[in-house]
């Protein structure tokens, strides 16, 4: 048994390290009602990344936002988050689903149409798929998958795909049009100035570009 996830739910954004802070930029996300919300940390400890999901779970609490940890399954249960995301090197996928049952979300990373095969298998409740475009946000970027590939593996997933990697608000039109339902952002909004302008800014182009 799985979390039903819409196949088409639109925004998903992570969280690193905002330069407005997490407590801002959550409840931003939260008022405008952003359907998914991954807190990923790589450079903090264990414990830090903990206290910060604690904090954002309670903000997150009683709203239509669902709460993600990136890599740290112990971390959901202790501080009550809706699931977590695995990379293709992070724990099992069915250990993970042991530990947290059938009513915890469990997203999974894939960077080619392999592991998009692979992951129909598994049938996590949703996944990831990218890098679409060059990225920064990791030490050891995965090849670049560019949108032909991107959408021959959401058009092959069985499950809800996010599109992800290198996405900017100028780049957002031509990922929706070519083939993705869901797309994250990390730099766009961990970077702004002004987060709910940004926000509402993607969330614009989002609506009149699916529409």
């Amino acid at each position: 048994m799985s979390v039903k996830i819409k196949d088409s739910f639109g925004f998903y954004a992570i969280l690193t390290d905002p330069i407005r802070g997490y407590d801002y930029v959550a409840n931003v996300l939260a008022e405008l009602e952003v359907p998914f919300v991954q807190l990923r940390e790589k450079k903090k400890s264990e414990f830090e990344v903990l206290r910060i999901a604690e904090n954002l779970s309670r903000i997150f609490e009683n709203t239509n936002t669902k709460f993600i940890i990136n890599d740290y399954v112990n971390i959901v249960a202790d501080a009550g988050t809706d699931g977590v995301h695995l990379g293709q090197d992070d724990m099992d996928f069915y250990e993970a689903r042991d530990i947290l049952g059938p009513n915890k979300i469990i997203g999974l990373s894939t960077h080619n149409p392999t592991q998009t095969e692979a992951a129909n298998n598994l049938a996590p409740d949703y996944i990831g798929i990218g890098p679409v475009y060059k990225t920064p946000t990791k030490d050891i970027p995965d090849p670049v998958l560019g949108i032909e590939t991107m959408a021959k593996m959401v058009k092959f997933s069985k499950q809800p795909a996010v599109c992800i990697g290198g996405i900017s608000e100028e780049k957002l039109s031509d990922v929706i049009l070519g083939g993705a339902k869901n797309f994250c952002m990390v730099r766009p909004i961990c970077q702004a100035d002004d987060p709910r302008r940004e926000i509402k800014k993607i969330l614009e182009i989002y609506n009149s570009v699916k529409s």
